[in-house]
C-alpha cells in the first residue's frame, strides 16, 4: 500500500469525515441523526482548547481513517488527561499502520501539551485490541453507564 498522510480535519473534509464516522458508528451498532454530525463537526472545527481535536488519515485523496480526542480535567492529574474517543480505520486500510499512526499522533499531541496520560474504551470483541495491546496497557476498570 502507498504511504498515507495524517492531517487535522479541515472544513472541506466534512463529506469524507462523515462517511468514516458513519462507518465507525455502524461498527458499534449505532446511528445518529444529521444534526449530531453537524454538531460534532462544528466541535472539531471550533479550535477551542476545551473541545475535540481530530485527524484524518489520507491515502491517494481518500480519507481512510479518523481519530478524535479531548483533553479534560482530572482531580488526580492537575495537567489533565486525554480521552481518545473515536478511532476508525476503513477495512481496506487495516493492517497498514494507519491505526497505530493515529494513536501515536494523539500521544504526540498529549506530550506536546504536557499531558502524559491517554486512555480510551473499546468493546471486548474489537479485533483492534491486538493493536491496542501493543501500544498501550490494558487496565482492569469496568465501565458502568446510566
Amino acid at each position: 500500500m502507498n504511504q498515507f498522510q495524517l492531517r487535522a480535519v479541515m472544513p472541506g473534509d466534512k463529506h469524507q469525515w462523515a462517511a468514516l464516522w458513519r462507518d465507525y458508528l455502524a461498527f458499534y451498532r449505532t446511528e445518529k441523526p444529521s444534526d449530531v454530525y453537524d454538531a460534532a463537526f462544528a466541535q472539531l472545527m471550533s479550535g477551542g482548547s476545551d473541545t475535540f481535536s481530530g485527524l484524518l488519515a489520507w491515502l491517494e485523496g481518500t480519507a481512510v481513517g479518523l481519530v478524535h480526542w479531548v483533553v479534560h480535567p482530572h482531580l488526580w492529574r492537575p495537567e489533565g488527561i486525554v480521552y481518545l474517543q473515536d478511532l476508525y480505520v476503513a477495512p481496506a486500510a487495516r493492517g497498514t499502520g494507519v491505526g497505530r499512526a493515529l494513536i501515536e499522533a494523539v500521544y504526540a499531541d498529549a506530550d506536546a501539551r504536557g499531558v502524559p496520560d491517554v486512555y480510551w474504551l473499546t468493546q471486548d470483541d474489537n479485533p483492534a485490541r491486538a493493536l491496542y495491546d501493543r501500544v498501550a496497557t490494558r487496565t482492569n476498570f469496568v465501565k458502568y453507564q446510566r
